[in-house]
């Protein structure tokens, strides 16, 4: 570990960690929302440790130490934000990639694979029936939210049901999400949004086939 990233950088309270669920992934990468009108929740560096910390990645204490950081060294700020685009970007990559059935680009799983390679201490800790085995990250949190949400998608990629994951059909939408619908034939990301205004679409081009045409 770089020496100069840990001394500038808090380290996590020593709690111990947990794993980010696929769903916070899923969400991370669809904090780029495109549809209705295109928005970035990651907008700037205090916005995205915010999401952070609403989504129990990232502490409070360590958020407000970071923004102080970002204050003295701005640039500092705007790099840990481009960090976390661009392993979302990655994220969105490897993801479009299983949905299609189709290899993921070198570069993609490239970028996920640093992130995955952070610091962890792994440790027993209590469990009901005992211990069980569990695990925290030393060093930049960041780093360390960044490692969990990598590894909620790299899970599922190797665990789970990729055969389930979907791209909303809306072009101008292609939120990513998990088909959980028992006949596994869902194809969009909201029936309330995406499905219904395809629904409209479909009904106003019958109707306009069905129209006789102006003599």
């Amino acid at each position: 570990m770089n020496d100069s990233v840990t001394d500038s950088a808090p380290l996590m309270p020593m709690v111990v960690g947990h794993l980010a669920r696929l769903q916070t992934g899923l969400d991370f990468v669809n904090t780029l929302d495109l549809w209705p009108v295109p928005h970035d929740h990651l907008d700037s560096p205090a916005a995205a440790l915010d999401w952070l910390v609403e989504h129990d990645l990232l502490h409070r204490e360590a958020r407000l130490h970071l923004l102080t950081q970002y204050d003295a060294s701005p640039a500092t700020g705007v790099e840990t934000l481009s960090r976390l685009r661009r392993v979302r970007q990655a994220m969105r990559g490897v993801l479009e990639a299983a949905a299609a059935r189709q290899a993921p680009d070198a570069s993609d799983l490239a970028e996920i694979n640093r992130a995955l390679r952070a610091h962890y201490i792994y440790e027993l800790v209590p469990a009901p029936d005992g211990v069980s085995l569990d695990h925290r990250h030393q060093g930049d949190p960041v780093e360390g939210a960044i490692a969990r949400l990598s590894e909620a998608i790299a899970r599922e990629l190797i665990q789970g049901d990729t055969s389930r994951l979907r791209i909303c059909l809306n072009s101008q939408c292609r939120w990513v999400f998990k088909d959980t619908s028992r006949t596994g034939k869902r194809k969009w990301c909201s029936m309330r949004s995406c499905g219904n205004r395809a629904k409209v679409a479909r009904h106003r081009a019958r109707m306009k086939t069905a129209s006789p045409s102006p003599s």
